[in-house]
């Protein structure tokens, strides 16, 4: 067999590659308001999706929304009256760095630290060494959107 006819050959036994560019979008939170308090139903799937501990997710919004929070029986529960707008514009301002750090995450392996297991806290640090300097001109690899 000649070479062509071999190529020819390989290519028609390998899968047909199927592809798809989906844009990753967070669901939106889920809930209802009783009495004084806002409860959530949703938050453990959110984090599942995001690769967030459910504990670290209720800090951060414990911080960003200045209100006392708790879980309930797979339910997330505010002690006050939070509108769905509010808690999903901090979840997505959680989610900004994250996805900052993975682009720089995935440019480091790239480069030459393949072993190294590196932390998104180090991460975010390595982000404000990106941040736009007037000396060297050079631009933001992070930007909010």
């Amino acid at each position: 067999m000649e070479y062509r006819e071999l190529l020819k050959r390989a290519k028609e036994k390998l899968p047909k590659v199927q592809s798809k560019s989906e844009r990753f979008a967070v669901p939106k939170v889920q809930g209802h308001v009783e009495g004084n308090k806002t409860i959530l139903i949703n938050m453990f799937a959110i984090c599942s999706l995001i690769g967030r501990e459910p504990d670290h997710m209720l800090k951060y919004l414990q911080k960003e929304l200045a209100t006392a929070a708790w879980y309930e029986d797979k339910r997330l529960v505010f002690g006050r009256k939070l509108s769905s707008q509010m808690i999903n514009d901090k979840v997505q301002s959680m989610l900004r760095p994250m996805s900052c750090a993975r682009n720089v995450a995935s440019l480091i392996r790239s480069s030459s630290v393949k072993k190294a297991r590196l932390s998104r806290s180090a991460l975010l640090v390595d982000i404000n060494l990106l941040s736009p300097s007037k000396s060297n001109g050079t631009q933001n690899l992070c930007q909010a959107p």
